[in-house]
């Protein structure tokens, strides 16, 4: 692993576990082992590291999202594999997905504006898909808005307990929450694994990851 790169993975150990604000520049040299002086040469400002952490991780959602749902006009399978991805993606990268939906308010009014942009990019996919699924009268509810938030809620918090070394597989777990949020949304069917082993496979390719139980 390169100064770089241990620079970064060390802000998102960081700034994962002890949040942005509580994590000092010589917290950021001791984890990845290098002097206060170096360190300023791989990463600028403090809130540029975070920045940067932030709006990669958005950007990978983003295209992440776009791959595995071109072509597809059916809001249930869009919404299931809109789940399935957003569990996949927190529970393999844990660190980097709960940087993000924390520490939001920790940038300066210009990063966060460039940050919440990204962020209102990605849940508009799920936006559409709820009002698609409404209009179609395949998905019932009266408060699009607030169901779509609870259930980004919901499947964020995968990022909080998940371990790849429990027994429940990664697979099945995005089966169990693509079926929560259906029923939430009015449509209790069945989804089977099969049903997404592409989201798997798109969130490998997009995180650089081996296609894998457990990743």
């Amino acid at each position: 692993m390169s100064s770089a790169e241990r620079v970064r993975a060390a802000a998102v150990k960081l700034f994962a576990t002890k949040g942005f604000h509580g994590t000092g520049i010589r917290d950021l040299a001791q984890e990845a082992e290098l002097s206060s002086a170096t360190l300023y040469h791989y990463m600028g400002t403090k809130e540029d590291l975070l920045v940067e952490i932030m709006t990669t991780s958005l950007r990978r959602l983003i295209d992440a999202v776009a791959k595995a749902t071109a072509g597809s006009d059916d809001p249930v399978v869009r919404m299931r594999t809109l789940v399935a991805l957003h569990v996949l993606a927190h529970a393999a990268q844990p660190g980097e997905t709960r940087v993000v939906d924390n520490e939001v308010d920790a940038l300066s009014a210009p990063a966060r504006a460039r940050v919440v942009a990204l962020r209102d990019e990605y849940e508009q996919y799920w936006a559409d898909a709820i009002e698609d699924g409404a209009a179609a009268n395949v998905f019932h509810t009266a408060q699009p808005a607030v169901t779509r938030l609870a259930l980004l809620e919901m499947c964020s918090g995968v990022a909080r307990w998940y371990s790849p070394k429990g027994p429940l597989k990664l697979e099945d777990l995005a089966t169990h929450y693509a079926e929560l949020a259906l029923r939430v949304l009015g449509h209790p069917v069945a989804v089977r694994a099969r049903d997404l082993r592409q989201c798997l496979e798109v969130v490998a390719q997009v995180w650089d990851l081996p296609v894998q139980e457990g990743f």
